[in-house]
């Protein structure tokens, strides 16, 4: 059991914790004091969303075999019509089925 348990990785895991924390209750704090939200300030909030899924979808895109790029490409086509949940599920199948068949 102690191989398992390392105090440094126990203690980076913490701290991970800790900063994640902070920098989030920081932000909103912040936010919280200010009367008005700049425009700016407002649009680059916006913008957050569309930047952390595109930081978490193109490396998979570009490393990915042909199988996923399919899978993408469907599964973004789902979520123009549908929620992220059939999006993400359609995704997964159809990669999971051309896996299986073989034909990548």
């Amino acid at each position: 059991m102690a191989d398992i348990l390392h105090l440094d990785m126990v203690l980076l895991i913490a701290a991970a914790a800790v900063a994640t924390y902070l920098t989030r209750i920081g932000g909103y704090w912040l936010i919280t004091r200010m009367k008005t939200i700049p425009p700016r300030l407002d649009a680059a909030l916006n913008a957050v969303p569309a930047a952390v899924l595109t930081t978490l979808v193109a490396p998979n895109f570009y490393a990915g075999g042909p199988e996923v790029k399919i899978a993408m490409g469907i599964g973004f086509l789902v979520g123009l019509r549908f929620n992220v949940l059939w999006m993400l599920a359609v995704g997964w199948v159809i990669v999971m089925a051309l896996r299986h068949t073989g034909v990548f």
